[in-house]
């Protein structure tokens, strides 16, 4: 069944369905206005229907048990987290510090600086000083 056939259907034990249908209702009650659009299948396009032949005939082949380490997963499962992450930073832009850093990741602090100085550096570039912010400080 697909997914448009299942939200059209409400069938609710779709994880996919249920996501969507409570995002739908965030953005709804937001003031959004959200417009769906059915897009057709790889039916009648010849490159789509071939690559979908070769992908269902390899359902046919054994499987072939293996053994993998979990230290071989480390590195795709780090990619998975990270562009995880950085997606929802993408997201955060009334942040400051993403006008500082707008990727996540690894930060390299410079060597020659103290974690304290780096620290004054970092609330000097959003402008979080006592300056600014004195009236949160005195209260």
């Amino acid at each position: 069944m697909s997914s448009m056939q299942s939200i059209y259907g409400f069938n609710l034990d779709s994880d996919l369905v249920q996501k969507f249908l409570k995002d739908y209702t965030i953005l709804a009650k937001n003031g959004k206005n959200i417009i769906l659009c059915w897009i057709p299948s790889h039916v009648g396009i010849l490159g789509n229907e071939k690559a979908d032949a070769a992908a269902k005939s390899a359902l046919s082949l054994p499987v072939t048990r293996m053994k993998l380490l979990a230290t071989d997963t480390y590195p795709h499962t780090n990619k998975l987290i990270f562009d995880e992450w950085q997606e929802v930073w993408y997201c955060c832009t009334g942040n400051k510090l993403h006008a500082i850093r707008s990727t996540v990741g690894d930060y390299k602090q410079k060597t020659y600086l103290s974690r304290r100085d780096a620290t004054l550096l970092n609330r000097l570039r959003i402008g979080h000083t006592r300056l600014t912010h004195s009236f949160l400080l005195s209260g």
